[in-house]
């Protein structure tokens, strides 16, 4: 049995190391990079300086005597606290990234942490809904939402979008509403680095989407001021949904088209770049859609499709 997760504490910030905060702040502001990314840059770097003062006896750092040693043991730290290789791969990043901040403004002379490798992540295929799981889905929440109550309509509008436009999790959340056109078919989301990109909103989800949208003014009208005008997806109160709402009302209808698959939000993004690669969509053009930055986060789709299409190949070729 692998050992239990412990998370360290969470330092503040007259605890963290001086040139952390330094460099926080540099992704904040200078890198403009997401919220939710410098808070994971930090939750790594608390780690990272947590397991250094023990193992140096000391309070106080100095950056330039952390060596590849240290950094070996560092990864046999994480690796006895149960976390999984991609977990360590990403907190090896953070510190990678920390000491280039640091080798630039020639606050050390190497970087440490590029001396040792990253740990080899195991290749998974995403889980996703065949076509046929996909009628379902659609078919039994536009019955559900036909009954005109709100939250039923604005989840059908939700599914037939993540679906419809292959967005994260964040991505929907954050949409505004100014952000969705409907008469041309688009919608603006901001993705990774907060980048932001136009992708289209096909028939279904345009219709899904107006028929919420009225439902969502009448919530406004009856909640007055206390509602959130800006915001796309509003909960019955009228606020934002907050991802934990999202993702319930999603799961909760994933659940009844394959209750043992462990399928997620994320899981709909797969389904959509996988029946665009199934029917031949451009492998760049999928891409783009998906805002992925490598082409090599986008391949691994076509590893679904063809680990597909060898299923069918066992099961109908005589001689498979």
């Amino acid at each position: 049995m692998p050992p239990a997760k412990q998370e360290p504490p969470e330092r503040t910030q007259a605890e963290r190391p001086p040139l952390v905060t330094v460099f926080l702040t540099h992704l904040a502001r200078e890198r403009d990079v997401s919220p939710n990314t410098v808070k994971a840059y930090s939750r790594d770097l608390d780690e990272f300086c947590a397991f250094l003062g023990p193992y140096y006896g000391t309070e106080r750092l100095d950056w330039g005597k952390v060596d590849r040693l240290a950094m070996r043991s560092f990864l046999a730290h994480l690796t006895r606290r149960g976390l999984g290789k991609r977990s360590i791969a990403r907190t090896l990043s953070a510190v990678r990234t920390f000491y280039a901040f640091l080798h630039r403004n020639d606050v050390v002379e190497v970087n440490p942490a590029r001396s040792v490798g990253s740990p080899k992540t195991d290749k998974y295929l995403p889980g996703y809904l065949d076509r046929s799981q996909v009628e379902t889905l659609f078919q039994a929440a536009a019955t559900r939402a036909g009954g005109g109550h709100y939250g039923d309509v604005r989840n059908l509008a939700i599914l037939e979008l993540f679906y419809s436009a292959g967005l994260r999790l964040s991505e929907l959340r954050g949409i505004n509403r100014p952000d969705l056109d409907l008469l041309a078919g688009l919608v603006k989301v901001r993705g990774k680095g907060r980048k932001e990109r136009i992708v289209p909103v096909g028939q279904h989800a345009q219709r899904a989407l107006r028929n919420y949208e009225r439902s969502r003014d009448e919530l406004c009208r009856n909640l007055g001021i206390a509602a959130d005008r800006t915001a796309c997806f509003l909960s019955n109160r009228g606020k934002r949904m907050s991802v934990k709402a999202i993702q319930n009302a999603v799961v909760g209808w994933l659940k009844q088209v394959d209750e043992g698959a462990g399928l997620s939000t994320h899981s709909l993004r797969h389904t959509f770049a996988t029946h665009l690669l199934d029917a031949g969509a451009d492998l760049r053009a999928v891409q783009e859609l998906l805002g992925h930055a490598s082409i090599s986060t986008t391949q691994i789709y076509t590893h679904t499709s063809v680990e597909r299409l060898k299923q069918v190949y066992k099961q109908s070729h005589p001689r498979a």
